[in-house]
């Protein structure tokens, strides 16, 4: 693994969110045109090129940051973040996460936060099932709440 400062002690680029596939952070890499890497659990062909992307970062000795912006990310990037530091930096040092508090209650499995940090998710899957009474209440264009 390649040494790097963190990216708190240097001017940082933090980019990967808009990234479609590990070609692509695989260039970036090679290029040293990023200090951290900000994977998105939904953008890129699933968990097994999220991995990939993991595996990547971790032999360029770059950080990851997974993004979290939008409905349902925070559920989805706590078990990559988790794998990341489970089985691949084994750290916390320069790891960091987004979290957006917003719209968690409609989900069957939420993400929680203890400590300023994600929790080890609780059940199996990736936490994006959503409740059924919010399917429900939100269904287009029948749903109670397209009514109100």
């Amino acid at each position: 693994m390649q040494e790097r400062p963190p990216p708190a002690t240097s001017p940082s680029s933090t980019t990967g969110e808009h990234v479609h596939n590990a070609v692509m952070f695989k260039q970036l890499l090679q290029a040293d045109a990023i200090d951290v890497v900000q994977i998105d659990a939904c953008r890129v062909g699933g968990l097994n090129e999220n991995v990939a992307i993991l595996l990547l970062a971790a032999k360029f000795g770059v950080p990851i940051c997974p993004h979290a912006g939008g409905v349902g990310l925070c559920e989805l990037v706590q078990h990559l973040a988790m794998f990341d530091y489970l089985s691949v930096s084994c750290s916390t040092d320069g790891r960091m996460i987004e979290y957006v508090d917003h719209l968690h209650e409609h989900f069957a499995d939420p993400v929680l936060i203890s400590n300023g940090r994600f929790a080890a998710p609780l059940s199996p899957g990736m936490s994006a099932q959503l409740r059924a009474e919010s399917v429900s209440d939100y269904r287009f264009p029948g749903g109670p709440q397209w009514s109100a």
